[in-house]
């Protein structure tokens, strides 16, 4: 039996999360199997209007026709590993909702980054629900609440969760249309951290 969902308190937002979802030993085995099942690869993405290569490792996965489009970018997805089919029935099962595809992310060391940004693209609906299990080293999430242009955020605008191995955070609701996520880079020595987001990608006219 899954631990209970802890509420996160955010103005706006629809989030919960369990700090200890796998086990120590379990987060292990899924880390050192997904690690070498997944194909990773060096996306592209666009920022301040030139392309450049993003600062981790990627990889799309999917149910046949759950393209993605990201950065201008449209992604075909790649096969679910066996390993990773198994987890995405325990995250539905968590999260008592259907997922369709998933975005792997691998930061190899504080160096590997992820902007600011929302999950709010055409294809996931206008309330998405996105379950992201973290695996390896403890990094920091900080989501900001989306202000006015020329308003400067605050630290009162920005939580930050430090996201431990094998937790899993949920989202749904309005959190992707008020607010934007990143994970910056970290000074020091980091180890690895693999990251999974599971989504529902609507069919083109769906």
């Amino acid at each position: 039996m899954n631990p209970p969902w802890q509420r996160i308190d955010l103005p706006g937002a629809d989030l919960a999360w369990q700090p200890q979802w796998l086990t120590g030993d379990e987060a292990d085995a899924v880390l050192a199997s997904l690690r070498h099942a997944i194909p990773w690869e060096v996306h592209r993405i666009r920022l301040f209007g030139r392309e450049l290569p993003a600062p981790r490792l990627s990889c799309w996965i999917g149910d046949p026709g759950a393209d993605y489009t990201y950065s201008r970018t449209r992604f075909a997805p790649r096969p679910w590993p066996e390993q990773l089919a198994a987890l995405r029935t325990r995250v539905e099962t968590a999260c008592d909702t259907r997922f369709n595809s998933v975005l792997a992310n691998f930061y190899r060391d504080g160096n590997d980054s992820m902007g600011w940004h929302s999950d709010d693209e055409p294809e996931l609906g206008a309330r998405p629900v996105i379950a992201s299990l973290s695996l390896g080293s403890e990094r920091c999430f900080r989501l900001r609440r989306k202000l006015p242009r020329g308003v400067r955020a605050t630290m009162n605008d920005t939580l930050r969760l430090c996201l431990p191995h094998g937790s899993l955070l949920y989202m749904a609701g309005e959190t992707q249309r008020h607010y934007r996520h990143d994970l910056p880079k970290t000074r020091g020595t980091v180890a690895a951290r693999l990251n999974l987001t599971f989504r529902w990608v609507h069919p083109s006219g769906d």
